[in-house]
């Protein structure tokens, strides 16, 4: 029974494998993807075949990367084959469902601290266990840990972070400064030049460095190479410049494409060959363990897994089908698409949505960062910085209105620089066999170009440092979790055997399909039913068109808002009136969103729409504004009251606020249906019902001016009833505005423009 255990295991650690290699490459694909998606140099299609390629030569390469999984972070002679295979348990079961989490979220993260951190949290578990046993001491850990490998480990990542974003915004700033933004207009030279130093950095330290497969040419070359390194960069930036200026001048080649596909490839290649060890370092070294355990013939409990020291060869035939499921896996996760996502938008050249919100860190990164900035200034003469500001500034070109969706998120000299400078880091790290973090590498190299490239202007600067400060800080929480959930699987595992890893496994397995159903779930239902779509038609009749929906949204959740304000009111219900308060901000956050959208909705209007549609969708956000703020008014004055534990308002006033509630509900439902049915012809019956409205909500305020005078004895009641209705006054003007905007403005003769609709 003891060695069908240990079989299970192994067959368990090949599934949990393949599982693995899925969930990793869907968070690692935004390592070597989110350059060439984001400059949009290539076709998507070229993009994901010229990566597969890379993932599959950079697979074969990765063998040596496998000891840091079976020496790298604990001594593998302080432990038998018992306690090997709890440790390698515990770390797979982990890894995925911490992966995958992230990837629900859409959040880069880094496989490589995850591991390590596993690897770190399950070994240390299972030595206390055995150092409890032998009633030690808690400095006896040292001797089951490797901590100065450990410690190397660990520092290479946190400096990596530093060093990746310094060298990025360096290479970037001088490579602008060089090229400018301007460079489809630079000479063919300068295209060529920075080609070939780009092409040279890369081939140099993947190929070299990286992957030592200069071998495959000869001993010659190879030795040529390690006495001259210096000679063949000078060899390979002359020969590299020349081919790209050939290819510039008389093949007409944007050499800056030729840059962006190759450091896709090398990316990709050292992404596997750095990174495969992540997702099968473990599973391949549990079954070589389990091999010499079998042919041992000595219990599991009394094997000494010494053994793992020794350097053993990975088979070429799982490096390949590892490879292969990485391929396969890149073509198809929807998760990985939205990793990409998060990467690339935090990078983007120009303003537009911005996924974070500032917070307190974010904003005196920045109030510090301008303080700098502006010191230096004082510093360099104002000449130069004019000369400097010139080779930054951004040319302005008009994009059609449908081209929009298509323009690339930062220009192809940044791109190129994301891909060498990553490369060439990670490349480093490979040759030296630390297991970087290509996360942490590609996303602070991505991050330093943007700034570099002067991406996080006044506009968008607290959001973007909000935004890298997020991910940063799901690393950080990154290696805390995989430590104690690895160590707690472990003990766990230790305790309840096997029943104690069939009950795990099912719980991994449950997990998983609850969070891809959940995602699956999340991008069919891209907007939400009652949310407000942006206007982008290109004429007035267009946008009364496009907008209709919008209005009748509005108006549905307005008339909601309001009824249960009054309810809540009368009930006294805190919770009602809570929930109330974050519906109305989240209207009037949406609201806002539509009015930070006019400066892109008026750049791409046409020529002959720009007075009338800019004017009509300027007026038509003003009053839903207007709108939206009486709502809120109302819905914070219940709240309050509420709140406060004021006395209830008297029978005779919830009765008057009723009957304007139904009032109100009648005006909201006629004109939610003239908007859902385009009936637009119809608002004048609901116009010439303003004033009988405006007499209802005088006649109640008249009652309670009685009341007040004779009977009633509560201020706050009194100053909550007539706030609630000379706002509830100001809602019906806005609706009326509103009406009076679409009355005027529309004519049922004129086609609208209309938007063809993306797949």
């Amino acid at each position: 029974m003891g060695e069908n255990i240990y079989i299970f295991m192994v067959i368990a650690l090949a599934i949990l494998a393949i599982t693995d290699l899925v969930v990793g490459v869907s968070n690692d694909a935004v390592n070597f993807l989110n350059s060439a998606i984001g400059s949009k140099a290539i076709s998507f299609k070229t993009i994901m075949i010229v990566a597969s390629v890379g993932i599959a030569f950079g697979a074969v390469s990765s063998s040596g990367m496998m000891e840091v999984a079976r020496k790298g972070i604990f001594n593998p002679g302080e432990f038998v084959f018992e306690e090997i295979m709890i440790i390698f348990m515990a770390v797979m079961i982990t890894d995925i469902l911490l992966l995958d989490f992230f990837n629900t979220l859409g959040m880069p993260t880094s496989t490589t601290v995850s591991i390590v951190f596993e690897l770190l949290g399950a070994s240390v578990a299972i030595s206390l266990v055995k150092i409890n046993k032998m009633d030690g001491g808690f400095s006896d850990l040292a001797n089951y840990i490797n901590t100065d490998k450990a410690t190397e480990i660990i520092i290479g990542i946190l400096l990596s972070v530093f060093i990746a974003f310094t060298i990025g915004a360096l290479v970037q700033f001088f490579s602008r400064l060089w090229i400018s933004f301007n460079y489809k207009a630079r000479s063919k030279w300068v295209e060529a030049l920075f080609g070939g130093l780009a092409i040279t950095a890369i081939v140099y330290f993947i190929l070299v460095k990286g992957l030592k497969s200069a071998e495959i040419f000869g001993g010659a070359l190879t030795d040529f190479i390690a006495t001259q390194p210096e000679l063949f960069v000078l060899i390979d930036i002359a020969v590299w410049t020349l081919v790209s200026w050939i290819f510039a001048k008389f093949f007409k080649w944007n050499v800056y494409r030729l840059v962006i596909a190759f450091g896709t490839f090398a990316l990709a290649m050292a992404f596997a060959g750095n990174d495969l060890v992540n997702f099968i370092g473990v599973p391949i070294a549990a079954l070589q363990s389990f091999q010499d355990w079998s042919a041992s013939g000595i219990a599991a409990a009394d094997y000494n897994m010494s053994g793992l020291s020794a350097a053993v060869q990975t088979p070429t035939l799982l490096l390949l089908l590892s490879g292969g499921i990485m391929v396969i896996t890149l073509w198809f996760s929807s998760k990985a698409k939205s990793v990409v996502k998060t990467s690339v938008d935090l990078a983007r050249q120009d303003e537009g949505d911005e996924r974070f919100q500032p917070n307190f860190l974010s904003r005196q990164v920045v109030k510090f960062s301008i303080a700098t900035f502006e010191n230096l200034s004082k510093v360099i003469p104002p000449s130069l910085q004019r000369k400097i500001d010139e080779r930054f500034a951004v040319p302005y070109t008009y994009i059609p209105k449908s081209k929009v969706q298509d323009m690339p998120a930062f220009d192809m000299v940044r791109a190129s620089v994301n891909l060498m400078v990553a490369s060439v880091l990670i490349s480093i790290a490979t040759s030296m066999k630390l297991p970087l973090s290509t996360t942490y590498v590609t996303f602070m190299v991505t991050m330093g170009t943007s700034l570099a490239d002067r991406a996080w202007g006044a506009e968008s600067a607290v959001y973007r440092v909000a935004g890298v400060l997020n991910v940063i800080g799901g690393w950080f929480f990154t290696a805390l979790s995989a430590f104690v959930a690895a160590s707690i699987i472990a003990y766990i595992l230790y305790l309840g055997g096997f029943i104690g890893l069939v009950v795990l496994l099912i719980a991994a397995a449950a997990i998983l399909l609850r969070n891809y159903m959940s995602h699956n779930k999340k991008t069919k239902v891209s907007k939400a039913e009652d949310s407000l779509r942006r206007a982008e038609s290109s004429s007035i009749q267009g946008v009364i068109e496009e907008s209709a929906d919008n209005i009748g949204n509005m108006i549905k959740r307005g008339n909601k808002i309001y009824t249960n304000c009054v309810n809540g009111l009368a009930r006294h219900d805190i919770e009602t009136l809570r929930k109330n308060r974050k519906g109305v901000k989240k209207m009037s956050a949406e609201i806002d969103d539509l009015k930070n959208n006019i400066f892109y909705f008026i750049k791409n209007l046409d020529e002959s729409s720009v007075g009338g549609a800019s004017n009509f969708y300027i007026s038509l956000l003003g009053h839903l504004q207007d709108f939206s703020q009486s709502l809120e008014y109302i819905s914070t004055l219940g709240y309050k009251h509420v709140h406060n534990n004021h006395k209830k308002l008297k029978y005779t006033q919830i009765k008057e606020l009723k009957e304007l509630d139904v009032a109100l509900e009648q005006l909201f439902n006629g004109t939610q249906e003239i908007f859902q049915t385009r009936t637009f012809e119809k608002i004048q019956t609901i116009l010439i019902r303003r004033d009988e409205l405006f007499d209802l909500v005088s006649e109640k305020i008249e009652k309670q001016v009685a009341r007040t005078r004779t009977e009633e004895s509560s201020p706050k009641n009194t100053t909550l009833y007539f706030s609630f209705l000379t706002e509830s006054k100001d809602l019906v003007k806005s609706t009326m505005k509103l009406l009076e905007l679409y009355y005027s403005e529309h004519d049922s003769t004129v086609e609208p423009a209309r938007i063809e609709k993306q797949n």
